[in-house]
């Protein structure tokens, strides 16, 4: 059984309803270049197309991800990695080691762009 190890300090609701999540879809992904883990990925939000880079490319291959549906950070802030605009972050448990990661896929089939309460 896994342990909680140290956890991140007690936030208020509020701060926790400023995160805008949502389903998405993944269309594309491919392996970027000159980095082993990141991979970019174009997601659809049902009226919306978005650019991801994600740490993911050890534990799954660009295929095997197109056509799922995630979970997914709307409103973070843009970032680039290794030159790519990150624009929004997908959610993913993981062992505290990262030696196995593993995506926050739905079970169920619901439009892209709906919201996750």
């Amino acid at each position: 059984m896994l342990v909680l190890e140290e956890s991140k300090p007690i936030i208020p609701y509020a701060d926790f309803a400023k995160l805008d999540l949502r389903v998405a879809k993944i269309l594309a992904a491919e392996k970027v270049d000159g980095a082993d883990k990141l991979l970019k990925l174009t997601i659809s939000f049902g009226n919306e197309e978005r650019i991801l880079a994600a740490g993911i490319a050890l534990h799954y291959t660009p295929e095997e991800l197109v056509g799922k549906k995630i979970a997914v950070v709307a409103n973070l802030q843009p970032r680039k990695l290794r030159g790519i605009e990150s624009q929004g972050m997908l959610l993913a448990a993981c062992t505290p080691d990262d030696s196995k990661i593993v995506l926050l896929v739905l079970d169920n089939d619901i439009p892209e762009g709906s919201k996750i309460s």
